[in-house]
């Protein structure tokens, strides 16, 4: 590979290369330096967990109990309650990576990462910089990039339109009729803070999804389901949550809210599309607090008309659309993952491909799935670098390069 000639400093690195400073690329870095191997994680932002920091909701909690959602080698604090605040979960990232002396390079965006064959090592270019290392560990997960959907007309709305990355309170919106593109947990939750700003929120839900009770009987639906999955078919288990679902919630149809013919955790298994988990929605829809509208046909300069034939006023529009992975923006000349960024290789095996990349947080499994993945990527990595330092061979790291 030829690299430009220009005044990018060059760094060879000893151990791999991560890319990205979230969850996932700290969680990796942490357990790589359990075996003393080091490595450099390169950050686009300023911060760790930068999606969490700059881009979540101020009411946003975890969805699942802290439990299935520690990372690998440090739990949270005992204080913190089951479900953290988002607050709570950023305070855990600090003390996580302070422990593991886990210190990224901020502000380095990745625009290149390619493998040479003839020299067998990653090159990876920043805005300023060029590293190079034996491994590549993809830590970018698959919420890089809020997804912005082409909606007719939406150009010429007079109002604000935010993505829910961009969304922190229902504060700015009292007393204003809100129009929210989406009804996944995000969709929800805005909905549902809307409401306690006094708002008047009108939620799309043009596709069918799964709404569940986040707890029975105090405890985890979705603890639950795992618990008995260990012993029951999973369409038994979805049949029990669903039946529970019913009993609790009611039948959200009635509602507006279309349930998918999959059950829950078969689909969250099969496609990533998590159940959304009831924290006082589906009360707030029932009462009429939070409207509930089919699909929209278009966007006009005061408000929308919809599939059914109505059309409303609106002061404002929230994107609750979801998330991309960026992956095929910067990493080139690689087969492993799909045009959608994500491995072609299902879980639990999409961790690990050819030539020394890796990838963590792209298991559909939330933080789970990343635990999992980070731990399988550093005890790969350390069965490598031990025969490496056996053969002693440290200028299997020095390549040569041709300046154009």
């Amino acid at each position: 590979m030829r690299t430009s000639s220009s005044s990018s400093s060059l760094e060879c690195v000893e151990g791999p290369i991560i890319v990205g400073a979230g969850p996932s690329g700290i969680a990796v870095a942490a357990c790589l330096s359990r075996y003393s191997i080091p490595s450099i994680i390169l950050e686009r932002s300023d911060c760790i967990a930068s999606l969490w920091q700059n881009k979540t909701y101020d009411r946003l909690k975890l969805h699942l109990p802290k439990n299935f959602c520690q990372l690998p080698l440090m739990g949270f604090p005992q204080t913190f309650p089951k479900y953290p605040t988002k607050y709570q979960f950023i305070s855990y990232m600090d003390s996580y990576a302070s422990h593991f002396k886990v210190q990224p390079k901020f502000n380095q965006t990745v625009h290149v990462a390619e493998f040479d064959p003839s020299s067998q090592i990653w090159l990876v270019r920043t805005q300023d910089s060029l590293y190079l290392s034996p491994w590549l560990i993809v830590a970018t997960g698959e919420n890089a990039e809020p997804m912005i959907p082409k909606i007719l007309g939406i150009d010429k709305f007079h109002g604000a339109v935010v993505h829910t990355s961009a969304y922190k309170s229902g504060d700015a919106y009292k007393n204003k009729k809100v129009l929210v593109i989406g009804c996944g947990n995000s969709g929800m939750e805005v909905s549902l803070d809307l409401c306690r700003h006094n708002a008047k929120p009108y939620m799309v839900a043009r596709n069918t999804v799964h709404v569940l009770p986040r707890e029975i009987l105090g405890i985890s639906s979705f603890g639950i389901a795992m618990a008995l999955y260990k012993w029951f078919p999973l369409k038994i288990v979805d049949k029990f949550l669903l039946l529970v679902a019913n009993m609790m919630l009611g039948n959200t149809s009635h509602y507006g809210i279309r349930r998918p013919k999959t059950g829950p955790i078969e689909l969250k298994l099969a496609t990533g599309k998590t159940p959304v988990l009831d924290v006082g929605q589906v009360a707030q829809i029932k009462s009429g607090n939070i409207k509930v509208m089919e699909g929209v046909k278009e966007i006009t300069r005061n408000g929308a008309k919809f599939v059914d034939g109505q059309e409303k006023e609106f002061d404002a529009i929230i994107l609750a659309t979801g998330y991309k992975s960026n992956v095929p923006t910067w990493l080139k000349s690689c087969d492993f993952f799909t045009e959608d960024g994500m491995p072609k290789t299902p879980f639990p095996n999409g961790w690990k491909g050819k030539h020394g990349l890796y990838t963590v947080g792209f298991t559909r499994r939330g933080l789970s799935g990343t635990s999992s993945d980070a731990v399988k990527i550093a005890n790969d990595i350390a069965d490598q670098w031990k025969t490496l330092k056996k053969d002693n061979n440290n200028n299997s790291h020095i390549i040569q390069l041709n300046n154009s």
